[in-house]
């Protein structure tokens, strides 16, 4: 089992810059691929970025604004958001499966683990 926590989400302005955490607990977290979702008011949650071992993906909405890392030594992955936009507004999730599990990243379903999200809002 995986539990995951979220932080670092908040209001910002547009063209601003925030960087969000995911804390994993187990003791495999580098086994696992790593990926953030987001949803906005009234609209089905989208596929941000993944990571899986040192691969990225990336949506084609955030890709050279958005960064997807890992620090395995913390049980943490990041998401920095620069060059932010009113429409990134959404609350924003960490998931996980296990990088044994030949799945696609991009696509929600492939996820086992949750985080409960943490709200960003991108004022214009």
């Amino acid at each position: 089992q995986v539990q995951l926590v979220e932080s670092g989400g908040g209001l910002v302005q547009a063209g601003g810059s925030l960087r969000l955490s995911c804390a994993a607990s187990g003791r495999t977290f580098s086994s696992y691929c790593m990926g953030w979702f987001r949803q906005a008011p009234g609209k089905e949650r989208e596929f941000v970025a993944a990571i899986n071992w040192s691969t990225t993906y990336y949506a084609d909405s955030v890709k050279g604004r958005f960064t997807i890392s890992r620090d395995n030594a913390k049980n943490t992955v990041y998401l920095q958001m620069n060059s932010l936009k009113p429409e990134d507004t959404a609350v924003y999730y960490c998931a996980a499966y296990h990088s044994s599990l030949i799945r696609r990243g991009r696509s929600q379903g492939s996820y086992d683990y949750w985080g409960q999200g943490t709200q960003v809002t991108v004022s214009s």
